[in-house]
């Protein structure tokens, strides 16, 4: 995803397909595609955002950018390094760890209608009536932990982030959206193939949807599958 807009999940989850599959295909490991996938991404937030911007097919750079780490690994029999030294452990974005901590029983009923509300409107492919639960001053924050290509900065704004809601989440082919319990609240979870490939959740202020949480960082969605 690019910072003008999002890819829709299932060109992201794609694209981190092809990249393990070019490692895989090196090295037969998964833990070692692994690694050159994260050391990709890396690289790519490494770039600043006029260099970003100045690559015309991300997918094509970061492939050349896979290859490359290949080699470098094939030169260097170590898994566990990488030229520069070791992979950092990506910084999570804020996320609230239980959207019920503090919350009394009528705050909490009126955050499960307006979650639900949300849920409900991201399941049905229902882009007016996301749009009207959402603030004007709405914001989405996604996490990829370094593991797919996401959005660095949160998205503000009502339509932005509808728009933003819009191709990650809904009509996304193979991809079976639920709504379900999520730290605690009412979110929802996509999946594929029996897994899950994204976890929603969403603050809530009054009867409107402050903030959407979109979590995609792989290794955060195992306990969801």
């Amino acid at each position: 995803m690019t910072e003008a807009g999002a890819e829709s999940l299932a060109e992201m989850l794609d694209e981190r397909q092809h990249l393990l599959e070019i490692a895989l295909c090196m090295f037969g490991s998964d833990t070692t595609a692994d690694h050159v996938v994260q050391e990709t991404y890396r690289r790519w937030y490494a770039l600043d955002e006029e260099e970003r911007a100045a690559i015309a097919v991300p997918r094509a750079w970061l492939t050349q950018t896979a290859g490359s780490i290949c080699l470098e690994l094939l030169a260097d029999p170590d898994p566990d390094h990488v030229p520069g030294g070791r992979v950092p452990r990506a910084q999570p974005v804020p996320y609230p760890a239980s959207l019920r901590a503090g919350y009394g029983p009528e705050m909490l009923a009126r955050h499960e209608r307006v979650a639900r509300r949300f849920a409900a409107a991201c399941q049905a492919g229902d882009t007016e009536a996301l749009r009207e639960v959402l603030a004007a001053d709405a914001i989405v924050v996604s996490d990829g932990g370094g593991k797919v290509r996401v959005a660095v900065r949160p998205t503000y704004g009502a339509d932005a982030v509808a728009r933003v809601v819009t191709a990650l989440l809904i009509d996304q082919p193979g991809t079976e959206p639920a709504i379900g319990s999520v730290n605690g609240g009412t979110g929802l979870v996509l999946r594929r193939a029996g897994k899950a490939v994204a976890v929603v959740s969403v603050s809530v202020a009054g009867a409107e949807v402050t903030a959407v949480w979109i979590i995609l960082n792989p290794d955060k969605l195992q306990r969801w599958h």
